[in-house]
């Protein structure tokens, strides 16, 4: 009986782990596909500093202006091509692009 209460508890905690983390070369592409995204937001947002236009229109210009690396930060973390997952990492790279403009003006901390 013991026996089969390990075996049961062991599949279960088998079910409920992470298969990222399984594999932590995955965890680095994201991160390294992040930090890429980042710093491409961070350069393009940079000439918009003195610029009085809308921040979050210019944060849109500057996230399309990084589209290459934002669609490798989606092909290396969303390897089930999963709509929804696509949509909200080009959402939060146009809102962390507006983001980087703001504080480019100054205007964010």
């Amino acid at each position: 009986m013991r026996t089969l209460i390990f075996v049961a508890l062991l599949s279960l905690a088998a079910c409920s782990i992470n298969s990222q983390y399984s594999e932590p070369w995955t965890v680095r592409t994201v991160k390294h596909s992040y930090d890429a995204r980042d710093a491409c937001l961070v350069k393009h947002a940079a000439s918009y500093a003195v610029d009085g236009s809308d921040a979050s229109s210019v944060g849109r210009s500057v996230s399309s202006s990084c589209e290459a690396e934002t669609n490798a930060l989606i092909a290396s973390s969303n390897p089930h091509n999963d709509p929804t997952v696509t949509a909200a990492i080009r959402q939060d790279s146009e809102f962390r692009a507006t983001g980087f403009v703001l504080k480019a003006r100054g205007q964010y901390n």
